[in-house]
């Protein structure tokens, strides 16, 4: 079952670029004590993903800060790598991009996407979450190839 508005996010690690090499933050460094914005995506460098639900929070990330958010991460199941690539590519220096590269976060959330069809495995689903203090208090999950209620205007709307 999907994670619900209220629940705890669960314990788990994540991997981001630090200083030229992956290293390990758990979902409390990100969450705990702050208010997040996290947004997910089937994949980087895929067209929806690169041409409107990234671009979407980096144009749109001082508006969504300005409303007391401490960070907006953007989370994908790929490797830290990958996730930094795709970051510097399109600007995102305000975000944290932060790699589910085994899915295990994503999958103990409810939230996994059978990408087989396309190749890729199994990735996260689209979708987008305020998070505070660790409990999940907004919750936007797309339809599959849809990308509206987790894009980055309407979870401002949602702050």
């Amino acid at each position: 079952m999907a994670i619900q508005e209220g629940d705890k996010l669960p314990a788990a690690t994540l991997h981001q670029m630090q200083d030229g090499k992956p290293a390990a933050v758990s979902t409390s460094d990100l969450f705990a004590g702050k208010k997040v914005v996290l947004f997910a995506v089937p994949g980087a460098f895929t067209p929806t993903c690169s041409m409107a639900h990234l671009p979407g929070y980096v144009v749109q990330a001082d508006a969504i800060k300005a409303k007391g958010v401490d960070s907006i991460i953007c989370l994908s199941v790929n490797d830290p790598f990958v996730m930094d690539a795709w970051g510097k590519s399109a600007n995102a220096e305000a975000l944290l991009m932060v790699a589910d590269g085994n899915g295990d976060f994503t999958s103990a959330i409810g939230l996994t996407m059978d990408g087989s069809g396309f190749g890729l495995g199994s990735r996260s689903q689209r979708y987008a979450m305020i998070v505070e203090d660790g409990a999940v208090t907004t919750l936007a999950i797309e339809a599959p190839g849809k990308l509206e209620v987790s894009a980055a205007d309407a979870i401002l709307a949602a702050l």
